[in-house]
C-alpha cells in the first residue's frame, strides 16, 4: 500500500519519504488521520511533492520508528 519515492542515490539517510501505492491514492486523508490518531505527528510530506515524510534524526528512539511501522501495517490491514 506504500511505496518510496526517491532512487536509491537520491535518499536522505535521515528522511524517509513515501507515497500511497498506485490505486490507494485516495487513501491519504484516511492514513494521515489514522496516524493521527496514534500520535503520530510531522509526518505530512513537503508541499510541492505531497505524502509523508518521517525524520529519522539520532535522537529518534527505535521505539518510534516501531510505532510508525506497526501504524502503517495496520492502516494496510484495516483498508484492504
Amino acid at each position: 500500500m506504500f511505496v518510496g519515492t526517491a532512487e536509491k542515490e537520491d535518499r536522505s539517510i535521515m528522511n524517509h519519504c513515501w507515497v500511497m501505492a498506485p490505486g490507494y491514492e485516495d487513501k491519504q486523508d484516511a492514513f494521515m488521520a489514522f496516524a493521527k490518531e496514534r500520535g503520530m505527528v510531522g509526518i505530512k510530506g513537503h508541499r510541492s511533492v505531497g505524502g509523508f515524510r518521517a525524520s529519522l534524526y539520532n535522537a529518534c528512539p527505535i521505539e518510534a520508528v516501531e510505532a510508525l511501522v506497526q501504524c502503517m501495517q495496520d492502516f494496510e490491514k484495516a483498508n484492504k
